[in-house]
């Protein structure tokens, strides 16, 4: 019933500083593996961690084309995050009808 699995999950996140992208790219981790298995989850355990792309944005704005001069900067990263599951196989599970 209990199976083991091992699978690669691409996950993108954009944020104001360098830990929001991040946090936001890793807060879609569980989403795209629910999406990729019909079993039931019990554990999903990171193992390695790839940076695919890194990139900062800077955008200068003023005001009124000439005051209040500043650089506002976005972050953008994807990665490939490899993680072991830990499942429940339904197709195994054998189910008595009453």
């Amino acid at each position: 019933m209990k199976q083991q699995l091992t699978t690669t999950v691409r996950v993108e996140g954009k944020g104001e500083n360098k830990s929001a992208a991040f946090s936001a790219a890793l807060s879609q981790v569980q989403r795209n593996v629910l999406k990729s298995t019909q079993n039931i989850l019990l554990r999903i355990e990171p193992q390695d961690v790839n940076v695919i792309t890194a990139e900062e944005t800077i955008k200068r704005e003023k005001f009124l084309f000439f005051f209040l001069s500043r650089e506002r900067k976005s972050y953008y990263v994807a990665l490939d995050i490899t993680v072991n599951l830990t499942v429940i196989n339904t197709d195994k599970v054998v189910f008595v009808t009453k």
